[in-house]
């Protein structure tokens, strides 16, 4: 494989299109706020809620454009996050359990906090505890759109540092999305879902690498699943651990990986399409007349000091932690100020938050509203805040050699062999 083949890795790709996709998600966020606040406001809610198909489930009622957008397309986002995960957990940064740590102490820390702290000013309010995980999960594209924007000053362990805690908390989100936001199964549905992905596995098994059959056998999935009462999106997780993978450790990623493939094919269709119209769907929110009474009330309150305080004290406080008792290295070619920086930018929790927080509360449009203002004014937060500090962080003494090594390591194998110093 020559040299400029192997540069074009799974991990190259993935940190390009995520930042350039997060730009756009951006763009797609502000552009969501100005029309439904503008003239246009009226017509743009009209849109999002427009009936345009049949009757899927009856639970559901008839399609919109809202569900097909959360419940359809979203299904393949969640298929990218499960083909992602997959990745990095067999032929990834965290293949071993010694790359697991960090990640797996930070991303904990960080779900848990943001979710004491939501319970803390909005968990005593009738009705709103259930909205405990909004603030919970990292929006990955935004986080490395505002990374992308600092250049060079954003260390490559930082950027690798960030997607890792940021898909093993979309793990949580997944989990906690399948367990805690479902409210009646249908267990006949449910039992033709478990088939159609055991015929998945078995083809996997059975040596099957046409992606043609898998992906028919997702759609099959995905309406057993959207039948069920688990929310249908958590079919593309499901589905993605059942995608055969090429294992190559210490060399690029295969071509002929059928995994490999499929990621490379999603990946421009959910960073430059699927989630930046999903933002522009759901950022939306008509915040005229809101006074500081509303917008400082409890639900609002909430997420966004979780996002934005519980994000960053629990992440930088369990990496610090993790460190200073010798549990894991620190992150290689990066001061303490930068690791507090990205702590701060995980606090930008968009996609999943806004997710989430329509699962929260259901039939309760009013409260939809302002958890989108919650994640909005968090995330926000976040993003400034978290740009500013790492803008502003003194670099590493040694950042350029230790770059050009991190560069050198992902052209020769598609990945960086290690992101943290020795433990001493």
């Amino acid at each position: 494989m020559s040299s400029n083949s192997a540069s074009r890795s799974v991990l190259r790709d993935f940190l390009a299109s995520e930042s350039a996709g997060g730009i756009l998600l951006i763009f797609a966020a502000i552009l969501a706020m100005i029309v439904a606040n503008s003239a246009l406001g009226e017509s743009y809610h009209h849109l999002v809620h427009a009936e345009t198909g049949p009757v899927l489930s009856d639970k559901l009622g008839p399609m919109t454009v809202h569900l097909w957008i959360n419940d359809g397309l979203m299904a393949i986002f969640f298929l990218l996050v499960g083909l992602e995960i997959k990745r990095e957990f067999v032929d990834g940064r965290l293949a071993s359990w010694d790359r697991r740590r960090l990640p797996f102490i930070a991303a904990a820390a960080g779900m848990a906090v943001p979710a004491l702290l939501y319970m803390l000013f909005a968990g005593s309010t009738p009705g709103l505890a259930q909205g405990w995980a909004i603030p919970a999960a990292t929006d990955i594209a935004f986080a490395m759109g505002v990374l992308a924007l600092l250049g060079r000053r954003a260390p490559t362990s930082l950027k690798l540092f960030l997607v890792t805690v940021a898909i093993v908390d979309d793990m949580g989100a997944v989990a906690i999305i399948a367990l805690f936001y479902t409210a009646t199964i249908d267990l006949a549905a449910l039992g033709a879902a478990a088939a159609l992905l055991g015929m998945m596995f078995a083809c996997n098994r059975g040596g099957v690498r046409h992606l043609s059959v898998y992906l028919l056998l997702f759609a099959c999935l995905w309406y057993a699943m959207l039948l069920s009462g688990v929310h249908a999106t958590i079919a593309g997780v499901l589905a993605a651990m059942t995608i055969p993978l090429d294992r190559t450790p210490g060399a690029p990623d295969s071509a002929a990986s059928p995994l490999h493939r499929l990621e490379h094919a999603l990946h421009p269709w959910v960073a430059f399409a699927i989630v930046p119209v999903f933002g522009f769907v759901n950022a939306g929110v008509d915040i005229r007349g809101l006074g500081s009474e509303q917008l400082l009330s409890p639900l609002p309150l909430g997420i966004a000091a979780g996002l934005f305080l519980g994000k960053q004290i629990g992440i930088f406080g369990s990496v610090w932690l993790a460190v200073k008792l010798g549990i894991a290295g620190r992150l290689r070619g990066t001061t303490w100020r930068q690791v507090h920086a990205v702590a701060v930018l995980c606090g930008i929790g968009f996609t999943m938050s806004l997710f989430i927080g329509g699962l929260a509360f259901p039939g309760a449009p009013e409260l939809i509203d302002e958890a989108k203002i919650g994640v909005l004014a968090g995330s926000l937060a976040a993003a400034l805040i978290g740009y500013a500090l790492l803008r502003l962080a003194p670099m590493h003494p040694d950042h350029d050699v230790i770059e050009a090594a991190s560069e050198g390591e992902i052209v020769a194998d598609g990945d960086v062999h290690d992101t943290s110093e020795t433990l001493t």
